[in-house]
């Protein structure tokens, strides 16, 4: 989707004072170093040379047909407002400032595609406080008791958030945000105010998100009217354990999505048989609903690692063909996810860092290329093939510099220049060691790392 914008009036006076702040926050035009200068150039050009530009031409094969390296080249490209304008291995003939890519691998730029910011501790003081043997339910009657001192500095603590995500090479993210009676929609107007700090040099979707069960605590009115306020998603919560009633949570998801022409996002915790059976229900509301097929996410959806093999094959099928997508944080332990089936029957696979040093728990370091990694660990992609396809989780719509033939397809003419240089000799490496973001660009803009001009 495209970057959002506040609609309520209370949030259109942001705009102006955010336009006027540095790209980088922090530092001053006053007293600016000669790099600090330099670099703030580099950042705010809208037009220039990339030179010296690591791409991925092709694969290498054995004589048994194996991938066993992958073959790249340099290139200078053309960037123009926000796009990819020429691609060429030699030189370009125009008139413009240069930026030199120093033979950095450009990979897609990455996507979070489930993070809470609006309640985060990052930012703030360490926090692990003991969570072990906590249900969901449990956790509603902590967040009850702490989520009014998580708003007295929510918007803070956001930017944050959003500032390491940048570092680690991601421009997008789905931010989930608590609709509650405890929080109202004041959780929602904080992210909302974060992020159109951020509109410059971030992008966003919002998934308006039922954290106490939309009938556990009676908040349907508080969803319709967050469904006004700039969000993108209508989620919920465990219709049977949280809930109590699947069909009536869901039904009730369903309908508030379909009267705002909004998406759906749940989160789907329940195990087997209600989680299947939440899945399947799922399944059919978005058969019978066409304005939500390829709108309809399941995020977690742990009932799908816990299926009979023939039965998961069967809602796999049903899932990519009504393009029902999943967001998964690849969990380790004993719910690991069948990602491989998913993708075999063409589910929309996505991954986020779910919390980030929260009341949850207290991982989370926002790193997409790592959640590729856990991917490629927990499959066994160890090849120079596998460890390149493991990158399509955290890209987006899962695109990759080479296709599963080997023939480049990003990047392209004419797209989005959204993309991060790493140290690395193709994306197969990048996978397995995770090199630093050495520059990371959103729309052609340099929004983390360093680049010279």
């Amino acid at each position: 989707m495209e970057q959002n914008h506040i609609s309520r009036k209370r949030f259109l006076g942001l705009s102006a004072a955010a336009t006027g702040a540095a790209l980088f926050s922090g530092i001053g035009t006053s007293a600016m170093t000669p790099q600090e200068a330099e670099d703030i150039n580099t950042a705010a050009l809208k037009e220039y040379i990339l030179t010296n530009v690591r791409l991925e031409e092709g694969f290498e094969y054995n004589e048994k047909k194996e991938v066993i390296a992958t073959n790249t080249a340099l290139y200078n490209l053309h960037i123009s407002d926000g796009k990819i304008k020429k691609i060429v291995k030699g030189k370009l003939d125009l008139k413009l400032k240069t930026i030199d890519a120093k033979g950095f691998l450009m990979l897609p730029g990455l996507r979070d595609m489930h993070i809470h910011i609006d309640k985060t501790f990052y930012g703030g003081k360490w926090n692990a406080a003991p969570r072990k043997g906590y249900t969901v339910k449990d956790m509603i009657v902590l967040e009850e008791k702490i989520i009014p001192q998580l708003l007295t500095d929510s918007q803070h603590k956001a930017e944050e958030a959003i500032e390491l995500m940048k570092s680690q090479g991601t421009y997008f993210a789905r931010c989930q945000t608590n609709i509650d009676p405890v929080s109202g929609l004041k959780s929602l107007e904080h992210l909302l105010a974060a992020l159109d700090k951020n509109k410059d040099s971030f992008a966003w979707e919002i998934v308006a998100f039922p954290q106490h069960g939309i009938l556990y605590s009676q908040s349907e009115s508080l969803l319709r009217e967050a469904a006004k306020m700039g969000v993108d998603f209508i989620g919920g919560l465990d219709p049977t354990t949280v809930d109590g009633n699947l069909e009536k949570s869901l039904d009730a998801m369903f309908q508030i999505a379909i009267d705002n022409n909004k998406g759906i996002d749940i989160h789907l915790h329940e195990g087997l048989p209600t989680g299947k059976a939440a899945i399947e229900y799922i399944i059919k509301k978005t058969e019978e609903n066409k304005q939500l097929q390829g709108k309809t996410d399941i995020s977690h959806g742990f009932a799908l690692a816990r299926m009979e093999a023939n039965e998961l094959e069967k809602i796999a099928e049903q899932m990519g063909a009504l393009g029902i997508g999943v967001v998964s944080t690849v969990p380790i332990g004993r719910t690991i996810m069948p990602i491989p089936t998913l993708k075999k029957h063409g589910v929309k696979l996505m991954t986020g860092t779910d919390s980030i040093v929260d009341h949850w728990q207290p991982f989370g370091n926002c790193d997409m290329l790592e959640k590729a990694k856990l991917c490629a660990q927990l499959y066994g992609w160890t090849d120079e093939y596998s460890l390149s396809r493991a990158l399509h989780i955290a890209t987006t719509n899962e695109i990759l510099p080479l296709n599963d033939a080997g023939a480049r397809v990003w990047p392209a003419v004419d797209a989005e220049a959204n993309f991060i240089l790493v140290k690395a000799s193709c994306s197969a490496e990048a996978v397995a060691r995770l090199p630093k973001r050495e520059g990371v660009f959103f729309k052609g803009k340099l929004i983390a790392g360093e680049m010279k001009a």
